[in-house]
């Protein structure tokens, strides 16, 4: 295989998506005020390469001019909605598996006769 050529493509790919990234960006940072969309930690000039847009659907490609598919997020956020996306796709069932797995204590089963007087009535 021709390395020369397999870094070009490579090259021009990343550079596509980095003139993607720099147009829904821009536009991103216009439509929508400099807040952390789940934090709400708010940004100025000197702290806004920490906010990134984060694709709701997860598809990079899918940029309506009208920002629908996007949220900005501060890079703590974005990161954590990600991995929460991995663990998700890890376990499919998990939502159920994980109630089921929850604890079977029942700290206040006794709490009821604690509360009644000694003649039984509350």
């Amino acid at each position: 295989m021709d390395t020369n050529k397999l870094d070009r493509v490579v090259r021009e790919a990343r550079l596509a998506r980095e003139e993607r990234e720099r147009d829904y960006r821009a536009l991103a940072l216009k439509l929508y005020p400099w807040l952390c969309g789940r934090c709400t930690r708010e940004f100025t000039r000197a702290t806004l390469q920490e906010l990134t847009v984060h694709h709701r659907n997860h598809d990079h490609d899918y940029n309506p001019p009208d920002g629908s598919n996007w949220e900005l997020l501060c890079l703590y956020c974005h990161d954590n909605e990600h991995q929460r996306l991995i663990e998700a796709s890890r376990n499919p069932t998990g939502g159920a598996k994980a109630a089921a797995a929850v604890g079977t204590d029942r700290p206040f089963a006794g709490l009821a006769g604690l509360l009644l007087k000694p003649s039984g009535k509350p």
